[in-house]
């Protein structure tokens, strides 16, 4: 079964925007999971402008489902995680000045940095997982890097989803027959949506875990966060 991990950054963004405690991150991860999540997910970066470094450290303390940390290996990250040891380290390419991930990793560029990063994240019993695009070239390189898995970007799907959802899916079924013929496992993530997500899970089944924030947590304004959690578990349940 496809794992939901719920991002939990905008969580902190409302937060930040008044600053206090309220709404009370470490709370939110807690009813994620209480309400059916299988995993959280936060992406802290540089300037801490929703998730904070020691909002990591918090939930890292109460969370009882998978945790996984995505963001750019720099200095700081990496010692973060080295203290936290997370279940899954997810490396994503962007930049610190970024409004949000926006693409996936050259992986045949950037392998010489990518192996070394992975062995530091192995040698904490953490999972790497390497946010990429559908070019086979990249997800032969995130397994040449060593990555346990691949995250597959699917703002390009979600895009194209309401004009030719077949169409938009092509790409995606490609990659992952081609990971999973090659033994990485396969996350995927990015403007996934109650929308798409069925879809999505219908034609790539042996997805492992996707990992969905801004729509989950705007959809919890309307639906509340349980019956939304619930609404999303019923999408990969039921394709």
């Amino acid at each position: 079964m496809t794992q939901l991990s719920v991002n939990i950054n905008k969580i902190a963004t409302i937060r930040n925007a008044r600053g206090g405690n309220t709404p009370n991150v470490t709370l939110a991860a807690k009813n994620c999971e209480r309400f059916g999540a299988q995993g959280i997910t936060v992406h802290p970066r540089p300037d801490e402008r929703h998730i904070t470094y020691n909002d990591v450290r918090e939930i890292k303390q109460i969370v009882t489902t998978e945790f996984n940390i995505e963001g750019f290996p720099n200095n700081s990250f990496m010692k973060l995680i080295e203290e936290t040891k997370p279940h899954q380290v997810t490396l994503v390419p962007d930049p610190p000045n970024a409004l949000t991930s926006n693409a996936g990793w050259d992986t045949k560029k950037n392998q010489d940095f990518l192996i070394d990063v992975i062995k530091q994240i192995h040698s904490i019993g953490s999972r790497a997982s390497i946010f990429v695009d559908t070019q086979k070239q990249n997800i032969d390189y995130a397994k040449t890097c060593g990555a346990d898995r691949i995250e597959l970007y699917t703002e390009p799907y979600a895009d194209q989803f309401s004009i030719n959802k077949t169409e938009a899916i092509s790409s995606f079924i490609k990659a992952a027959n081609y990971a999973k013929d090659l033994g990485i496992g396969i996350n995927a993530g990015h403007d996934l949506n109650l929308e798409n997500l069925g879809f999505l899970k219908k034609n790539i089944p042996f997805i492992d875990e996707v990992s969905i924030g801004h729509a989950l947590i705007s959809d919890s304004l309307y639906f509340g966060l349980e019956n939304t959690i619930q609404m999303y578990l019923r999408e990969l349940k039921n394709n």
